[in-house]
């Protein structure tokens, strides 16, 4: 599809102005197309010229006002259209292709029981692989949609069901809303129904998933009925899209996907095995995220990409807010500190890093790549920063103000910080300027001198990166923390402080004080920026960081610590030390989850081939000894058990567990945990095809089938590899979760004598494989096919020669920039 440019989205908005949308779709058809009729009205200035995106495989009949539009006006995915008229009609009859890589309407056949499913998913320019619209926006309109289906299957869309009769299936008109937020579901989906203070809602899953979705459908309706009742107490305007249904989608290529009346979620959110806490936290963080965006985003929309902070970094900072003070997850801000908020603080030191808020985004191509830790994470800890800086009651004035202003329409940054300068009697330009338009992460240290056993002075040094030299207000806690005589750490008290822009804060109130065991910086979690200790406090962490009762304290010390090996101030085996000493205490499971995730990864990469199998050893240790602390049927317990399985050589054990030999008590060793045991035999040569083709057997289901490519593309044999290698890079028939699940099993830090050459081909047919697929497939098939696991300096040398290359698609250039980012990392730590 082709990218549309900014310049071109401006020129085309000064011409157009769009009224209806009104599509009617034939999806009764065996083959890989499907009839799109659509009449698009709109006004126009006298005689322009303008176009639409527009990507039929066939066209039947197209009219403008009632006269035939030529056949070459549709080229390179556009419709050209010259001699407008003020008022306008266009009638489009096409077939148009289904898709299999998430974007238009995708195509699913589940293996379970053969039922076909459908989505829409026109996010960002594939509008017109559905029908011919105006695909940016600004330009909204109201949508009415009907469908020819199948009378068995189910058909939802945006708008409220008027009629059905048979198979034809009748929508009502929408509110005005932009293109990308069109949507539709159909297919054999298992629908519950319920209603809350007046709003009709409804949950969809595959007919596969019916039985899970009946178990799931009592605590995602009460989320859904508890952020409704806190965003109503927070906004003046309610919920305003009629119905609030939530469909669970296979192979969809986000996790959910904020469509007005409709949200949409990766199926992944209806476990069909054991889940931990964590786990469920984060569905309920992502309902009230997409709730968040019926406001941000789908009411008051961005009127161009550049302003997409206004969509995802309010829907993450709300999400993460109206879950904690609505639902029973009261831990969310430990999850952000210690998860949200590392993925922005990587992506904001990459070569890729922008502002919040950038000055421009010129195309489409561009504003997909901005869809990263910086829009959601970053942003929402700035958000966090400004609440507290303005006021939760003059920040919530204001945006009832700018809802109200701009309702079904578009704003800017400009229209938003107007709201809240004039809410809250601040000027925010200041503000705006160094957190939302400047790029990159501030570094906050501590500096102590002692006089005996006081403090003689406690400072907090920041600096920034040379290329980037930013130095920003901050408001920090800084927590004393103790160890008290029956060996629990208490914390003494925490001192609030703003941080002097200029670089050094003394903190005047903590001169003469007797000093802690341990001197916490950021302690709370209130700033956006990368935490160093003091060496004494440093050095205090493996003995006291078990010992402290606060999860956020201890997430906000493990972050600290992860991230200075990531930079390599810290060696990768004293990570792995402390892990041996602290985690098999832990009681927050996030923290579990993260730590052992992050360290496994840090160990694979920043670990030599002489250290790593000592490092993993240790981590298994490390999982197995929280295992058998915790309590029988516990997260704790899955998430330890989980950690065992990824770092473990033990092949008897893992065999054992398989034939229900020596199972922990209390761990269920199900489809998901089954699989997950087959993947790591499978990585270490213990498991083969037929092994996998048995498990398939017992599993025929859309999970199954993702477990058994990614098993598949694991197994330490040359025919393996080649043939998982071949089907990402070249097989444009595998759908966009087989793609990305191939590509993760394919690079394993035990097989790189096995996958050698293999890097020199990432490179050399990679910009291919961005021809055979598109958009976000490319992208997330091109970050898990990197040789992240070839750490050399040979690597470094083709991705530098890659990128000189001046035909490089964008979202490869960006791709391989932070990888090779990520491995000039690596390479140092291994010196």
């Amino acid at each position: 599809m082709p990218t549309l440019t900014r310049a071109e989205a401006a020129d085309r908005a000064s011409v157009v102005d769009v009224e209806t949308y009104s599509v009617d779709l034939d999806v009764t058809g065996d083959g890989d197309t499907f009839r799109s009729r659509a009449v698009i009205r709109f006004r126009a200035r006298a005689g322009a010229a303008t176009f639409l995106e527009f990507e039929p495989v066939e066209v039947g009949t197209l009219t403008l006002n009632g006269a035939a539009v030529e056949e070459s006006a549709v080229r390179d995915g556009r419709l050209h259209l010259t001699g407008l008229a003020e008022e306008n009609e266009l009638v489009a009859d096409a077939r148009m292709r289904y898709s299999i890589d998430g974007e238009g309407l995708h195509r699913y056949t589940d293996p379970a029981d053969g039922n076909v499913y459908l989505y829409q998913h026109l996010f960002i320019n594939n509008g017109g692989r559905v029908l011919p619209c105006f695909d940016q926006p600004d330009l909204k309109a109201s949508w009415q949609v009907s469908v020819t289906a199948p009378e068995e299957w189910t058909v939802a869309t945006n708008g409220t069901l008027v009629t059905r009769d048979g198979g034809r299936w009748e929508f009502a008109p929408t509110k005005r809303i932009s293109t990308y937020l069109a949507s539709l579901i159909a297919g054999r989906y298992h629908v519950l129904t319920d209603e809350h203070d007046g709003i009709p809602l409804a949950l969809y899953a595959r007919a596969a998933l019916a039985e899970h979705l009946e178990a799931e459908a009592p605590e995602i309706f009460e989320i859904t009925k508890q952020c409704l009742d806190r965003f109503h107490e927070m906004f003046e305007i309610r919920y305003p899209f009629g119905h609030y249904q939530q469909a669970f989608a296979p192979e969809f290529n986000f996790g959910a996907m904020e469509y007005p009346g409709l949200v949409v979620f990766r199926d992944e959110f209806i476990p069909r095995s054991v889940i931990t806490e964590s786990e469920r936290e984060h569905r309920a963080n992502v309902i009230a995220h997409e709730m968040a965006h019926q406001w941000f985003g789908d009411l008051v929309t961005m009127a161009w990409w550049d302003d997409l902070w206004l969509n995802e970094s309010f829907a993450e900072y709300l999400g993460t807010r109206v879950a904690s003070e609505a639902t029973r997850y009261r831990g969310t801000w430990t999850t952000f500190a210690m998860h949200r908020k590392a993925w922005g603080l990587r992506a904001d030191q990459r070569p890729s890093t922008h502002p919040v808020a950038p000055a421009e985004v010129t195309d489409t191509d561009a504003a997909l790549l901005n869809f990263d830790g910086i829009s959601y994470a970053k942003g929402a800890a700035v958000l966090k920063q400004l609440v507290a800086w303005l006021g939760d009651e003059a920040f919530r004035s204001g945006l009832n103000a700018h809802f109200e202003t701009h309702a079904y329409g578009n704003a800017t940054l400009a229209d938003l910080l107007g709201a809240l300068s004039k809410a809250s009697g601040r000027d925010l330009s200041g503000w705006a300027e160094v957190w939302l338009r400047r790029a990159q992460v501030n570094t906050l240290r501590t500096e102590v001198r002692r006089d005996g056993g006081n403090y003689a002075e406690v400072a907090v040094v920041q600096t920034a990166p040379a290329e980037f030299p930013t130095l920003r207000p901050h408001r920090v806690g800084v927590g004393l923390f103790d160890q008290a005589a029956g060996g629990a750490v208490v914390r003494r008290r925490t001192v609030e402080v703003e941080l002097d822009p200029s670089g050094r804060t003394v903190i005047e109130e903590l001169t003469g004080e007797p000093a802690a065991d341990l001197l916490l910086l950021n302690d709370g979690d209130l700033t956006y920026a990368k935490i160093r200790l003091d060496p004494d406090s440093a050095a205090a962490v493996p003995l006291l960081l078990p010992l402290i009762d606060d999860s956020l304290a201890r997430a906000v010390i493990w972050a600290a610590v992860l991230d200075a090996v990531v930079d390599g101030e810290r060696p990768v085996a004293e990570l792995v030390t402390l892990v041996l000493a602290a985690l098999p205490v832990e009681t927050e499971v996030v923290i579990v989850e993260d730590v052992l995730r992050a360290t496994r990864g840090l160990v694979d990469r920043y670990a030599g081939p002489e250290t790593r199998p000592a490092a993993l050893e240790l981590l298994a240790q490390a999982a197995e000894r929280l295992l058998l602390a915790s309590p029988a049927g516990s997260s704790l317990q899955l998430a330890a058990a989980r950690g065992f399985i990824g770092a473990t050589t033990e092949v008897s054990r893992l065999r054992g567990w398989l034939a229900a030999e020596n199972v922990p008590q209390g761990l269920t060793v199900d489809a998901d945990l089954r699989w997950l045991i087959q993947y790591r035999l499978a990585v270490l040569g213990a498991a083969g095809p037929g092994e996998i083709d048995a498990e398939l057997g017992r599993d025929r289901s859309a999970s199954g089938e993702q477990w058994a490519a990614r098993c598949r593309a694991a197994l330490p044999d040359p025919a393996a590899k080649e043939a998982a290698w071949n089907a990402v890079v070249a097989d444009g028939s595998l759908s966009n979760r087989l793609a990305e699940l191939t590509a993760g099993g394919f690079w394993q830090p035990e097989q790189l004598g096995l996958l050698a050459g293999y890097a020199e081909r990432y490179f050399a047919e990679m910009p291919e494989m961005m021809r055979v697929r598109s958009g976000m497939s490319a992208e997330k098939a091109a970050i898990a096919a990197y040789p992240d696991v070839a750490v050399s300096a040979a690597t470094r040398r083709l991705a530098a020669e890659l990128l000189a290359r001046p035909d490089l698609s964008p979202i490869l250039r960006r791709v391989v920039q932070d990888a090779d980012d990520d491995m000039r990392r690596a390479l140092s730590a291994r010196g």
